[in-house]
């Protein structure tokens, strides 16, 4: 086969340290276009990317040349050191060491993309400790809590 094809969506999340309450704008919207371009230079295709005081959820079109854990290692280590060298906080910041990441059909995309643009609303109810055990069952991803978070 001459060619290769591929379809893959990604739908990950992951938090700050210690779940610091410290995404707010303009850092947010600067640090979405910084992580855009992270996934763009790792050949891979943003879709929907928000964030909301302290976790991020980026929707992915992952390139199959590319292993998950080096794009999530790049998007972290790199957005933190842009955070902390150009000082958008008066601390220190680090994203918290883990992350989760759920795959994604194409039949479900819509509905995922209205789930992280809807952001703002579904935390009026729900905290993100709480989302995040939604997820990680929802997806059937066996877990032990005492190392969640």
């Amino acid at each position: 086969m001459p060619n290769t094809y591929h379809q893959i969506y990604l739908h990950i999340v992951f938090s700050t340290l210690n779940r610091e309450r410290t995404i707010r704008d303009p850092l947010k919207t600067e640090l979405l276009k910084y992580i855009n371009k992270i996934i763009q230079n790792n050949e891979s295709k943003p879709i929907c990317l928000n964030a909301h005081i302290d976790h991020v959820h980026l929707l992915i079109g992952m390139n199959p040349s590319i292993k998950i854990s080096d794009l999530i290692r790049d998007i972290k280590s790199s957005s933190s050191k842009w955070i902390n060298e150009n000082r958008k906080l008066n601390d220190k910041f680090s994203w918290q060491s883990g992350y989760g990441c759920f795959s994604v059909s194409k039949s479900s995309l819509q509905s995922v993309i209205r789930y992280i643009d809807n952001q703002e609303e579904h935390h009026k109810v729900k905290s993100f400790k709480d989302e995040y055990l939604e997820l990680l069952k929802k997806h059937g991803v066996e877990f032990n809590i005492d190392y969640v978070f």
